[in-house]
């Protein structure tokens, strides 16, 4: 069976449509999408590009691809489209995450919305995370300390923008910004602005609109590449870098 009759059936599926009703939502015939799923014609290149317009899906994707191999799949908003991306799993069915490298993070706002970016990222397994689509995003500078220039943030996709949670951290993907990993604060119920703040008050936050986010991927977990030295991990070290930053402390009572 060849990938494209698998995915045609395997697609179609997934939306619960009948065989004559996907048709109708095509402008084909019952019996046109019967034979494309029986494997006794192949659709030509006009079919393939219906096709690829209804599910939001590359062309070579489909013909290429055996969607149904994928453990589970998540249909995902990227402005007005709903993009399929598979959840990559390895030989014994684990979720993998895919790895965002640091040389390669410029051009993620060009490739995000595209499978075959993402298929060429490596991936790596975190048999602790918790269900959802996950991402490691790389980190540069000093603007949310303690996180490290270097590290890598784990973070879970955000498939509503309306779930955001007030003070949490995200990777946040915006067409002028790009990749940015800030804490986020919600304004007044009637606007549409987010504040983007840094924990190293050093920089100072600033406001995004909702329809300008592209993607909102939040933390999950924090994946360190350098060692801390000692200073850095002595409780006056770490309490004057707070201070520095500006974060409330509660008194810590000595045992």
């Amino acid at each position: 069976m060849k990938p494209i009759q698998a995915n045609i059936k395997h697609l179609r599926s997934l939306k619960k449509l009948s065989q004559e009703r996907f048709a109708d939502d095509l402008g084909w015939t019952r019996s046109v999408v019967g034979s494309y799923e029986e494997g006794r014609s192949e659709p030509p290149i006009e079919r393939l590009i219906d096709l690829s317009n209804y599910f939001n899906i590359p062309i070579d994707i489909l013909v290429r691809k055996d969607l149904r191999k994928a453990k589970d799949t998540s249909f995902i908003e990227v402005g007005n489209k709903r993009v399929l991306f598979p959840v990559t799993v390895n030989e014994d069915n684990e979720d993998l995450i895919e790895i965002i490298p640091a040389k390669a993070s410029a051009g993620y706002l060009s490739g995000y919305d595209d499978p075959e970016y993402i298929e060429q990222l490596q991936k790596i397994k975190l048999p602790f995370l918790p269900t959802g689509t996950h991402r490691a995003f790389p980190i540069k500078g000093d603007s949310m300390l303690p996180v490290k220039d270097g590290a890598f943030v784990v973070a879970k996709f955000v498939e509503d923008i309306e779930d955001i949670r007030n003070g949490k951290t995200y990777i946040v993907l915006t067409k002028n910004d790009g990749l940015v990993y800030k804490r986020i604060y919600l304004t007044d119920d009637d606007s549409n602005d987010l504040l983007l703040s840094s924990d190293n008050k050093a920089y100072k936050p600033y406001l995004v609109s909702k329809e300008s986010i592209l993607e909102l991927w939040e933390f999950t977990c924090c994946i360190n590449t350098q060692e801390y030295d000692e200073k850095e991990l002595k409780l006056s070290s770490i309490m004057t870098m707070f201070q520095e930053l500006k974060v409330e402390l509660e008194a810590v009572k000595q045992l």
